[in-house]
């Protein structure tokens, strides 16, 4: 299907229209009320079949891809504002929004100095949550979800361990006589994004969320300009992860990505060469514990920010 073929079919569909999302076309769909009123009267109506057609075939894109990470409809919200919370899936910083699903949901909140606030929604809803930004300082949305089972043929799934710089695991399904099974695995997503509202000047710091895997900033992204280094740590249940390979992407030159393995105190430096959004991530995997019905366990961490132009 081509992009021209696959836009004719999103606007063909009920509640789309087409705009513009960091600068690159976007389909908004009121696509998961439209499933589940399909689903309630039975898929009786042609229209109804359609929808529910239509809708498979838009969902299961972004079943494909890996990378997870948070939009928020702005990073830098007026204090008083409501944020829309957009939950992305897809590669190479450019994916598919998801509908709120809360069968998925373990934490979905943010945190500032105002405290901890859920971010509501309603399910199917996309975007996925909102919230109201209380207080000025930096902002912290966390999503971690429960776990999901996949499974992929032997060369998709070391292709992926490569990408990910998994490769001990390619070595431990090696020594295991495995390297021509399909994976058996079991992951989840440990989100943030960063925002910031009110004055610069405030003193402001990214927060600990005890997420499983968690990708933490020390240093505030929008007190830095482009061509600054930014430290980030990744922990493994509370822990310093070491040798975890992290990368950052920027959304304007998604293919230009800086790699780095993290150090024995599980740090990485990123020289952070212009403004923009950034997107910083890693994965790791560790063999699934019993009763999970799985040979391994993954967990996708992700942080995104913006670092703006003329901040200092």
């Amino acid at each position: 299907m081509t992009s021209n073929e696959f836009r004719k079919m999103a606007l063909s569909l009920p509640e789309v229209s087409e705009s513009s999302h960091m600068g690159h076309p976007d389909f908004r769909v009121g696509l998961a009320r439209r499933l589940a009123e399909a689903k309630s009267t039975g898929g009786e109506s042609r229209r109804g079949r359609g929808v529910l057609v239509a809708a498979a075939l838009l969902l299961a894109a972004p079943a494909r891809a890996h990378d997870f990470w948070i939009e928020p409809g702005s990073f830098r919200p007026a204090v008083g504002s409501s944020v829309a919370v957009r939950l992305v899936v897809g590669t190479k910083f450019r994916g598919e929004a998801l509908p709120r699903n809360p069968a998925s949901i373990a934490q979905f909140v943010l945190v500032s100095d105002a405290g901890l606030t859920p971010v509501l929604g309603r399910p199917g809803d996309e975007p996925a949550g909102i919230v109201r930004i209380e207080g000025p300082g930096l902002q912290v949305i966390g999503y971690h979800s429960l776990n999901s089972q996949v499974s992929l043929e032997p060369a998709k799934f070391e292709d992926y361990l490569r990408e990910e710089g998994l490769e001990r695991v390619i070595e431990a399904r090696a020594r295991r006589g495995e390297s021509q099974k399909p994976s058996r695995e079991v992951f989840s997503r440990c989100a943030k994004a960063l925002l910031f509202a009110g004055d610069f000047g405030k003193a402001s710091h990214d927060r600990v969320l005890s997420f499983t895997l968690e990708l933490i900033a020390e240093k505030n992204p929008y007190a830095m300009k482009g061509g600054d280094e930014l430290p980030v740590r990744i922990f493994y249940e509370g822990k310093p992860l070491a040798g975890a390979l992290v990368a950052a992407l920027s959304y304007d030159e998604p293919d230009r990505k800086l790699s780095r393995r993290s150090d024995a105190n599980g740090r990485v430096r990123f020289r952070i060469p212009k403004e923009g959004v950034w997107l910083v991530k890693a994965v790791h995997m560790v063999p699934a514990a019993p009763g999970l019905d799985a040979d391994w366990e993954s967990l996708w961490a992700s942080l995104t920010f913006e670092i703006l132009a003329g901040a200092k």
